[in-house]
């Protein structure tokens, strides 16, 4: 039951975006100057993060939808990890935190789409 797991780091992702939005970002230096730009945030990383932990809890309880859960929220991961390797065409990043999360990213939706 990856998803369980995977559920896990959503939720600590959005409680943590939600709790301080300027960490959250800090290690990708991104600076948030306004109220707005922290509500952006809280509302990506944290409200999304916490939406997709509940739909994976529910997923691993609900047998009738977890393949359609599993494959969007798998979808979804390998999006974000395409975005990130879309910037080795424009940009030199380092490995953290860019290449490590596209390596999270990768996985868990590998591991999404293998439990299919």
């Amino acid at each position: 039951m990856f998803e369980l797991l995977i559920a896990v780091f959503f939720a600590g992702m959005g409680l943590y975006a939600l709790a301080a939005p300027a960490a959250m970002l800090r290690p990708f230096g991104v600076t948030l100057d306004t109220g707005t730009a922290r509500s952006e945030v809280r509302a990506v990383y944290g409200g999304f993060g916490l939406a997709i932990a509940a739909v994976l809890v529910y997923a691993s309880r609900v047998p009738e939808v977890r393949t359609g859960v599993l494959i969007t929220v798998g979808a979804a991961l390998s999006g974000m990890a395409a975005g990130r390797v879309v910037s080795v065409f424009d940009e030199r990043t380092a490995f953290y935190p860019n290449w490590f999360y596209c390596l999270v990213e990768a996985v868990a939706a590998a591991a999404l789409f293998g439990a299919v």
